[in-house]
């Protein structure tokens, strides 16, 4: 059955009516103010010292503790929306960030909060990570490509989106208002969300932002540019020659696809890119300006073939990129982009005419962490963990046991990942390997944990989750303790 909100609504209005006859009502508070009542379900978590910490989380809650985590309060953030992400700079001043461009700031450690203004709020995104690199500066990133920057404090926050340009894949994609926009140079933002931005403490100038689609970017410059990093797997394909007007593929090549296939069938974050290249001579032969349809018409079966026996060796059509198929619109475009068919016919020969098979690394990624310059670790969708000893420059697949979403990773003694039913993995050796931890170091818990954070100076810890759930850790996460809610959650363990 639905649930029924006015239909709730009135049976509660009933009973209280009905309990106005016989009883003296009592509207006193049932806490003292700032007192925790109901417990949130908590989404991001910042430890600042061995001392004080701020979470956020469903219903624009902000806990905060000034005593280690012994006792938590609940901050006035004057807000109903979800905050998604927070981030204090010190003990007294952050940044909280959430639902249709919410961010809050902070400059009394998490009691007392006051909106910021700023372009997205007006654009209606939402934003889902912070990180305040000191008191008055701060990078937050969100949908639609969304990285935004302050330095002074909040009070003004500069733009610095992931953009379509004239040569970005998506732009033949887009309405076509939105193309004239570009043309234009107006701001036409990439659909791709950016869940976590994390910077090293200065001098360090090394910043990282992550999101869906694997997409990874790191700056060396506090965030003045940016650059993508490297997902790098371990299944190649050789290109598949053809012959001068061949759309068939021979036998041992269709065999290699198989083994290719074979490879990732079930690694359902990695998608198969399809690049079809034509001859010198096809094009010449073929590759009319005026009419260009016979060779979108080689280029088009040949990536049909290749689809068919991708297909048949298990790989779903859903998994399939083809970002350079034939522009059968190509008029709709020459009008405001007389270049655009030259522009495709020169991105589409080659020496020989070819299909390139490859892989897409297309994770779902949460949270990011580095413990130095070279050394990080982030956490994904489907018990995705990627780690780089580069910096960011290039990352690879490690390994865990389970398939579950890990939502977020965070370094200290050890190597923590947290996610969902109660998920749990450590790492004694940077994050090549990963093992649950022993019984009686990490207490019941079945609900999901959605962020883990420590201060590596006092190796103080923190896990937070549904239902208010908080854990603390002294010992940089050897073993940990719940401290919200008081009352035992009642639930298992998941291994």
């Amino acid at each position: 059955m639905p649930f029924d909100s006015h239909r709730l609504l009135s049976l509660v209005l009933a009973a209280a009516f009905a309990s106005i006859g016989c009883h003296q009502l009592d509207f006193s508070p049932r806490v003292a103010e700032g007192e925790i009542d109901i417990y949130d379900d908590l989404f991001s978590v910042s430890p600042v010292d061995e001392n004080h910490a701020v979470a956020v989380g469903y219903h624009g809650a902000a806990y905060w503790t000034d005593n280690g985590g012994a006792d938590w309060h609940k901050g006035d953030t004057g807000t109903k929306m979800l905050l998604y992400s927070v981030s204090m700079a010190d003990a007294e001043h952050g940044w909280a960030v959430g639902q249709l461009g919410t961010i809050l700031r902070t400059d009394d450690g998490g009691k007392t909060w006051h909106p910021q203004p700023n372009l997205k709020t007006d654009e209606g995104v939402h934003l889902f990570g912070v990180h305040a690199v000191d008191a008055n500066t701060a990078w937050a990133v969100g949908e639609w490509g969304t990285r935004i920057f302050t330095e002074d404090a909040g009070e003004t926050w500069q733009d610095n989106s992931v953009l379509v340009t004239l040569d970005h894949p998506m732009f033949v994609w887009l309405s076509p208002s939105d193309q004239e926009k570009v043309r234009e140079g107006e701001k036409v933002y990439e659909d791709v969300g950016l869940n976590f931005v994390s910077c090293l403490d200065p001098p360090s100038q090394s910043c990282w932002i992550i999101g869906e689609f694997g997409y990874i970017y790191r700056s060396d410059d506090r965030g003045k540019t940016w650059r993508r990093g490297e997902v790098v797997g371990d299944v190649f394909m050789d290109p598949i020659p053809l012959g001068h007007n061949v759309i068939g593929i021979d036998g041992e090549s269709k065999q290699g696809l198989v083994e290719f296939a074979s490879k990732i069938e079930y690694e359902t974050h990695l998608n198969v890119l399809i690049d079809v290249f034509v001859s010198p001579e096809e094009l010449a032969e073929f590759g009319d300006p005026n009419d260009p349809y016979p060779l979108f018409d080689i280029i088009s079966a040949r990536i049909d073939e290749t689809k068919a026996v991708l297909e048949e060796a298990g790989i779903l059509q859903d998994r399939m990129r083809m970002p350079n198929k034939p522009p059968w619109d190509y008029e709709d475009f020459l009008e405001h982009d007389p270049t655009f068919l030259d522009r495709y016919f020169e991105g589409r020969v080659a020496a020989e005419a070819l299909v390139k098979v490859s892989v897409i690394q297309n994770p779902y990624l949460f949270t990011l962490d580095f413990s130095d310059e070279n050394n990080g670790l982030i956490s994904g969708l489907g018990g995705v963990v990627l780690r780089s000893v580069d910096g960011g420059r290039t990352w690879r697949y490690v390994t865990i046991d389970r398939k579950q979403a890990l939502f977020s990773v965070a370094s200290s003694d050890r190597d923590v990942t947290i996610g969902e039913k109660g998920l749990i993995r450590i790492s004694e050796d940077g994050g090549v390997t990963w093992v649950a931890p022993e019984a009686d170091e990490f207490p019941t818990v079945f609900t999901f944990m959605r962020d883990v954070g420590f201060d590596r100076g006092s190796g103080v810890g923190y896990i937070v989750g549904q239902q208010g759930m908080i854990l603390r850790s002294a010992d940089g996460g050897h073993t940990w303790s719940q401290i919200l809610p008081k009352e035992d959650l009642g639930v298992g363990r998941m291994l």
